[in-house]
């Protein structure tokens, strides 16, 4: 039951906005066991002039296509788990558009209780067929 919010250039095809969406979700299926009907993103389109970002940072050089990725999902996860799915997203998303590896930047929020959703009706639902990791 992640949520996942997707900043990007307005300028970038909306094909490689979708790929970049799927690319996300996909990898979020494959390394952290994410449903397939589990899938709520944000794409926030912005201008060049509201990307903030270093051009070389940690020896990573960025040519300012950015794309910056935080999804926020249950805890408990192991760090190998979550270098997995870095690797897969940002694999998947230089490999699909024109987004360059080195400019996917992602940031996962852990929300501890799945009392800290709610899908609607102003409820918690009942998430119980949710694995105790989600």
């Amino acid at each position: 039951m992640p949520f996942v919010r997707i900043s990007l250039l307005k300028t970038l095809a909306a094909d490689a906005k979708d790929k970049i969406s799927k690319a996300v979700h996909e990898s979020l299926m494959a390394e952290f066991n994410v449903p397939l009907d589990d899938y709520f993103h944000v794409i926030e389109e912005l201008e060049a002039s509201q990307l903030y970002y270093p051009k070389n940072y940690l020896g990573i050089t960025h040519s300012g296509n950015m794309v910056y990725v935080q999804i926020t999902a249950g805890s408990g996860r192991t760090y190998q788990q979550k270098e997995k799915l870095y690797a897969a997203i940002a694999g998947k998303i230089a490999a699909e558009t024109p987004v360059l590896i080195n400019d996917v930047i992602i940031t996962l929020v852990e929300n501890g209780g799945k009392e800290n959703w709610s899908f609607g009706e102003g409820k918690i639902q009942n998430l119980s067929h949710i694995k105790a990791a989600e």
